[in-house]
C-alpha cells in the first residue's frame, strides 16, 4: 500500500506519562476487553447484554449479594496484596497457589493438634500459623534467587503442585473424616464453634475483611513511611544502584517472600476458618492465579487492589447468576483473562507513542538495496 511504502511506523517511549491519558487507555482497555467478550457471546447463541446485565445484578443487586460478593473477594484480597508485595521488588511470586494451601492446611493442623489453646486465642493462633506456613513456604522457593540469582518464576509455581498433593495426601489419608461426613467425602473434620470466624449480621461475610483491609492499609504505610520499604521500591527499580548503596538484596528478597507468602497463607486461614469450616482439596480454587491478574491491574497499589478484589469477587459471584439462562459460569473467566490482556496491550500505548516518520523514495531505494 502506498500509505505504508510512504510512512514509517514506530513506537517512542513518552518522557512523561500523562494521568489523564493513562486513564483513557486503561478505560478504553476494558471496554475493548468487554466488547471482545460480546462477539464470543453472540457467536455462541448469548444475548451478552443480558448476560452482562445478570452478572451485575447477580453480584450487586441486593445487600445479601454484595455480601457474597465481598465473601468472594476476601481470599483475592489477601493473595493480591502478598503479589503486589513481591511485585513491588520485581519477585515473581506466581506461588499463592500453593502459599494459600499451606496456609489452610497449618490453620487445620492448629485445630487438630492444638487443643490446648484457650478459645479466644484459636483464630489468631490460626493466622499465625497459616502466616508462618505460607512465608515459609515462599522463602524456600525464593532462596534459589536470593543466594545464587536463580529465577524465581518457575520455582513458585512448581511449588504450587507440591502444596496441592501435600493437602491431598492429608485429606485422603490420615485427616479424611469418615465419622460425620455421610458422603465420605475427602474432607477434615468439621472445625469447633470456637475455630470458625463469626459471621456479620444475617450474612455469611466475617469479619476477615477487616483483617485484610487492615493488611492493605499496613502495606501502603509501609512502602510510604518506613526504610526497608523504601529499600524494596529501589532493589525493585534498580539492582546495580541498590548495591552500590550497600542495600542486602538477598536479605530483602527472603523478607519480601515471607510477607508474601505470608499474606497468601492467610487467605486460606480466612477460607477454612469462614462459611466452610472445614479443610476441602483445591479449596483454593485458582484464587493463587486470579491474584496475579489483580495484583498487575491495580499496578501494585495495595488501595486499588482492594477495590479490583471487590470487582473480580463481584464477577464471580455473578457468574452463578448466568447459569439460570445456561450461559456458562466459565466465562467469567474468560473476562478476567480478556481484561489482563487487554490492560497489558493497553499498557504500551500508555508508555509509549506512536510515531509516523515519512519516508523519501531514494532512501526506500537504498533500504532496498
Amino acid at each position: 500500500m502506498k500509505l505504508f511504502d510512504s510512512f514509517r511506523i514506530r513506537f517512542e517511549k513518552r518522557e512523561k506519562i500523562h494521568p489523564l491519558s493513562h486513564f483513557f487507555i486503561l478505560m478504553a482497555s476494558l471496554l475493548i476487553s468487554f466488547i471482545i467478550c460480546a462477539v464470543m457471546l453472540l457467536a455462541l447463541g448469548f444475548n451478552p447484554l443480558n448476560a452482562y446485565f445478570r452478572m451485575v445484578r447477580g453480584s450487586f443487586g441486593s445487600i445479601s449479594r454484595i455480601s457474597e460478593s465481598l465473601l468472594q473477594a476476601i481470599p483475592l484480597m489477601f493473595c493480591a496484596l502478598g503479589v503486589s508485595v513481591s511485585f513491588k521488588m520485581s519477585l515473581n511470586n506466581i506461588g499463592a497457589e500453593g502459599q494459600f494451601m499451606w496456609g489452610a492446611f497449618a490453620a487445620t493442623f492448629v485445630v487438630l493438634y492444638c487443643p490446648w489453646i484457650p478459645e479466644r486465642l484459636v483464630i489468631p493462633a490460626m493466622f499465625a500459623a497459616g502466616f508462618l506456613a505460607g512465608g515459609l513456604w515462599a522463602v524456600l522457593a525464593a532462596a534459589p534467587r536470593a543466594f545464587w540469582g536463580i529465577n524465581e518464576t518457575l520455582i513458585t509455581l512448581m511449588f504450587n503442585y507440591i502444596a496441592l498433593r501435600w493437602v491431598d495426601y492429608w485429606l485422603y489419608g490420615p485427616w479424611r473424616d469418615t465419622a460425620t461426613d455421610a458422603t465420605n467425602l475427602p474432607y477434615s473434620k468439621p472445625f469447633p464453634p470456637q475455630a470458625v470466624l463469626n459471621p456479620i449480621g444475617d450474612t455469611r461475610l466475617n469479619n476477615s475483611l477487616f483483617i485484610a483491609l487492615a493488611a492493605a492499609l499496613v502495606i501502603l504505610l509501609f512502602f510510604k513511611i518506613t526504610v526497608r520499604g523504601y529499600q524494596i521500591r529501589v532493589i525493585g527499580a534498580s539492582q546495580k544502584a541498590a548495591r552500590y548503596a550497600g542495600m542486602n538484596i538477598a536479605a530483602n528478597v527472603l523478607f519480601v517472600m515471607l510477607v508474601s507468602g505470608g499474606l497468601a497463607g492467610m487467605a486460606g486461614v480466612a477460607q477454612v476458618a469462614g462459611p466452610i469450616g472445614r479443610l476441602q482439596p483445591a479449596i483454593s480454587n485458582g484464587n493463587g492465579y486470579t491474584a496475579i491478574v489483580i495484583a498487575y491491574l491495580a499496578k501494585f497499589n495495595p488501595l486499588i487492589v482492594v477495590l479490583v478484589s471487590i470487582v473480580f469477587g463481584g464477577m464471580s459471584q455473578g457468574g452463578f447468576s448466568l447459569q439460570i439462562v445456561k450461559i456458562p459460569p466459565q466465562i467469567v473467566t474468560v473476562i478476567q483473562g480478556l481484561i489482563l490482556f487487554c490492560v497489558l496491550g493497553g499498557e504500551i500505548f500508555s508508555r509509549n507513542r506512536l510515531v509516523f516518520t515519512r519516508v523519501n523514495a531514494s532512501d526506500t531505494r537504498e533500504a532496498q538495496k
